[in-house]
């Protein structure tokens, strides 16, 4: 019979180690505290991107809206520049001490010469309707008259008209043909 107190030769020996075993992998799931402050980060820079997004809209529109007013304010000022031209040329003939008929209508045809080119620089087109058909878009009918002309027909043009790009600055004044 065998001894309880010595070990069985039949049984095989077992270490016991007291120490924990030592896992190889690590725990690869963040705390919820890293999660939460990882989030923190994240809302805080998608925060600063809104509100940088939202003052550069806001100053594009700012510079657009100066841009816009720059240009309504200074529009004129190359049209105004080629008039000062025609303003010049006649106080110059103003100024001319003995003038004759002659020279005085010369110097009126030059400063209208200079007066129709700033005009075409500026594209300020006249209208000048005469017997072209009435339309009430570029011309203003202050009369109708009796003439062998088709009906609505444009007879006589008593002020021209002007367009701006194609938009009217101001309609001709006309008189129309009644119908027969």
């Amino acid at each position: 019979m065998s001894n309880p107190e010595t070990p069985q030769e039949n049984q095989p020996d077992i270490e016991v180690n007291d120490a924990a075993p030592q896992e190889s992998h690590t725990d690869t799931l963040p705390s919820i505290e890293e999660q939460i402050r990882n989030l923190e980060l994240k809302v805080a820079e998608t925060h600063d991107a809104w509100l940088r997004a939202k003052a550069e809209g806001e100053n594009i529109r700012r510079r657009a809206q100066e841009d816009i007013s720059k240009a309504h304010k200074f529009a004129v000022e190359k049209f105004a520049g080629e008039l000062l031209a025609v303003k010049d040329s006649l106080e110059a003939a103003l100024a001319v001490p003995e003038q004759t008929v002659d020279s005085f209508q010369s110097g009126v045809e030059l400063t209208l010469k200079q007066l129709v080119a700033a005009f075409e620089k500026n594209a300020l087109i006249e209208v000048n309707p005469a017997g072209e058909k009435f339309d009430p878009h570029k011309h203003q009918a202050i009369g109708m008259v009796d003439s062998d002309q088709e009906a609505n027909t444009v007879v006589t043009v008593l002020q021209k008209g002007y367009l701006i790009a194609d938009r009217v600055l101001r309609p001709a004044l006309v008189m129309v043909a009644k119908g027969k």
